[in-house]
């Protein structure tokens, strides 16, 4: 017991180290591709400093994702009109109540042009933070025996976040990729991907993840 003690706070100290150095793997019949908030008034809301060069990295993604048949599924926010899906007790969406704006203007809710969803894609519409609370994400990922996500959005302390607990809660394996994420605030983005994630989910990068699509493709 003494010596197991020790070796668990480290551990908990050090969550960083878990993933250190290790090739992401997984099995391409049980993973799905979860690209979260990529709608026009999020990545023009001043997220993305270098959006552009993003959008293109996130497309190669999908376009690859979907050429091996692993499915994707968008993860959009959104409210019917008059917004009964918020709750006054809810402080971050009151406010957008109150505004009026994202939920009545479809262009804003629009998902980006530069990585529109094709005919077999999914997209689901959540309206809180995270992509399982109030959707029926759980359902579908189960019913296509997916054990694996990777997932990337805008921001990472809002959905990337809340969608990740919740995700490891529920017992899937989690992969983030970690420069199609992005947030307001670049220290608040770098302390998540370097402290927080990484005790529940492998941080990569999108050319990791590819190079290690062509190979479980293989």
């Amino acid at each position: 017991m003494n010596r197991i003690l020790p070796a668990m706070l480290f551990l908990i100290s050090f969550p960083t180290l878990i993933f250190a150095d290790t090739k992401p793997t997984f099995d391409i019949r049980k993973t799905a591709v979860l690209i979260m908030d990529y709608q026009n008034a999020i990545i023009n809301g001043g997220y993305m400093k270098t959006s552009e060069g993003v959008l293109v990295k996130a497309d190669k993604v999908l376009s690859e994702a979907r050429k091996i048949g692993l499915p994707v599924i968008y993860i959009v926010v959104g409210f019917r009109p008059g917004f009964p899906e918020i709750s006054p007790n809810n402080l971050m969406f009151s406010s957008i109540k109150k505004s009026g704006g994202l939920g009545q203007d479809p262009k804003l809710l629009a998902i980006h042009s530069s990585v529109s969803p094709k005919p077999e894609d999914i997209i689901i519409t959540k309206h809180r933070v995270g992509a399982f609370l109030g959707t029926d994400l759980d359902m579908i990922l189960r019913a296509k025996e997916i054990n694996t996500i990777v997932m990337f959005g805008v921001a990472t302390s809002g959905v990337v976040l809340s969608t990740l607990r919740h995700a490891s809660d529920a017992d899937y394996k989690s992969i983030i990729l970690k420069d199609l994420c992005a947030d307001k605030d670049p220290e608040t983005h770098q302390v998540l991907m370097e402290k927080v994630f990484p005790r529940q989910a492998e941080i990569i990068s999108s050319d990791d993840f590819l190079a290690a699509l062509a190979k479980s493709a293989k």
